[in-house]
């Protein structure tokens, strides 16, 4: 064989695979973070690619057919984002949760830092947004994301597109998040609404208690102190949810 023509086949072939883990890494959890510059990034998923390409079913390609060849291109950018946006769909609960607490709690601040991906953040929601990436890291999670990436090939074979369950995953996906935030929310909605019920009945009994200097220093208090105590059991499922989301591209 033509030695050109064996390193061009080489190489559409990774061009595919790159395709493919290069959008997902894009928006993964814990690798398409912001706060890891662009270039490492790249090299991190050219470095994936080149290790995937000769375990995946992508075989040998040649430039014969330059449109089925961008048409591959395509199905394969258009199902790594797929992953990596439904990950990142299920990531957003935790900043979801965090918001909602810092309105709760009333440390909501306009201006404090956007790490997530969307406007209006607060400091709650980017402690939470973190402490679940740091905890992606130590449970040693993003193992399972790579090897998540590799079976996706069985779940998606290459040149296989399905618009249609896809778009259902992804509004599940949006479901199961806001579920999930909302069940770690629900304890700070119960603790806001009594607190607020109980200095409302004080003020009512003592008209002259300045409520607001009295009602944020312990709204916070509390808020912070029922988050102390519930933080280990909500990581705990945030992380068991999206482990078993990864587990349905390893069929």
């Amino acid at each position: 064989m033509d030695l050109e023509v064996f390193l061009a086949e080489q190489f559409l072939a990774f061009a595919l695979v790159f395709a493919r883990l290069g959008a997902a890494l894009m928006f993964m959890p814990g690798f398409g973070e912001q706060a890891v510059p662009v270039r490492h990034r790249l090299i991190f998923a050219l470095a994936l690619s080149a290790a995937f390409m000769p375990v995946t079913p992508v075989g040998t390609m040649t430039a014969d057919n330059p449109a089925q060849l961008f048409a591959l291109l395509g199905i394969e950018i258009a199902v790594g984002l797929w992953i990596g946006l439904s990950a990142r769909i299920l990531l957003s609960a935790l900043q979801f949760a965090g918001y909602q607490i810092g309105i709760v709690a009333g440390l909501a601040n306009a201006f404090g830092p956007q790490l997530g991906s969307f406007e209006g953040s607060t400091m709650v929601a980017s402690g939470l947004l973190m402490a679940g990436i740091a905890l992606i890291f130590a449970t040693d999670l993003h193992h399972v994301i790579i090897g998540a990436l590799l079976m996706s090939y069985d779940v998606f074979p290459v040149g296989l597109i399905m618009p249609g369950d896809m778009a259902n995953q992804i509004a599940r996906g949006v479901s199961t998040s806001f579920w999930i935030a909302v069940s770690i929310t629900a304890p700070f909605y119960v603790l806001g609404l009594l607190l607020n019920l109980a200095l409302g009945l004080a003020n009512k009994m003592l008209p002259t208690l300045p409520v607001f200097f009295v009602a944020v220093p312990v709204l916070i208090a509390a808020a912070l102190l029922v988050l102390a105590l519930s933080g280990p059991a909500l990581f705990t499922g945030f992380l068991q949810f999206f482990r078993d989301w990864l587990a349905t591209l390893s069929f």
